[in-house]
């Protein structure tokens, strides 16, 4: 009777195709394409691959989504999860149109993470906003600072400390259309030093801001008796 030989069949890597001749060292492997699909869920990898997505539909006109091993099998993979990460961090003013806005900028991809980049979208869309968002967005930012100093939001401007304001204006927190509409608002913004006021002029473009509220009588009239029914001197 012939004799029969067992041999062990090797472990072979889903991803990379790479056999072992054990289950352990299997499971120890790490590709770089093993990496990518146990990174799925994270949260800045999920930014990165709906940003691959809105590029792939915007430039390529694609009607179908991309499957997430498609995205993780792209030579993007690594620049756009880097964009998703800066998503994440810097939580964007309105994050879907800032996407947007970068893919159709026509500035290349690794350069989507440059702060001057976003902050001129910043500045551009502070601009062009709805007032009503403007000013819900003020209120939200005056209720957050109002919960960590146990104090009423109505007070912020009389109150918060003038650093603290300097970077909400900054970063698009607190809008004009509130300060300069507002007795309190004007008062603190005067109360600034030079170099505060230098930090903020690019999201306070007093010039700009007095030829709109010129233009736009009834918002402005809609932005004072909000502030006065929340009593926002």
């Amino acid at each position: 009777m012939a004799k029969i030989e067992l041999l062990e069949q090797p472990h072979i890597c889903q991803f990379c195709s790479k056999k072992f001749s054990l289950s352990r060292t299997l499971f120890s492997h790490m590709c770089e394409r093993k990496r990518r699909a146990l990174q799925e869920t994270e949260k800045r990898v999920q930014a990165g691959f709906m940003a691959f997505n809105r590029f792939w539909q915007i430039t390529q006109r694609a009607k179908k989504p991309k499957t997430y091993d498609e995205f993780a099998d792209s030579s993007y993979y690594n620049a756009f999860v880097k964009f998703g990460s800066f998503l994440n961090n810097v939580n964007p003013l309105y994050p879907e149109k800032f996407v947007d806005w970068v893919i159709k900028s026509g500035v290349k991809l690794d350069d989507w993470c440059r702060d001057k980049l976003y902050e001129t979208y910043l500045y551009e869309t502070i601009k062009t906003e709805p007032v009503e968002s403007a000013v819900q967005r003020t209120l939200q930012t005056m209720m957050e600072w109002a919960e960590e100093k146990s104090a009423q939001f109505a007070h912020y401007f009389l109150y918060v400390s003038l650093n603290r304001a300097t970077q909400d204006i900054r970063n698009g927190k607190i809008s004009p259309w509130v300060i300069l509409n507002t007795k309190s608002g004007y008062g603190m913004v005067s109360n600034m030093s030079d170099e505060q006021l230098e930090i903020i002029s690019p999201a306070f473009d007093l010039a700009y801001w007095k030829n709109t509220f010129k233009k736009s009588p009834a918002d402005v009239a809609l932005v004072k008796e909000i502030c006065k029914e929340v009593g926002i001197e």
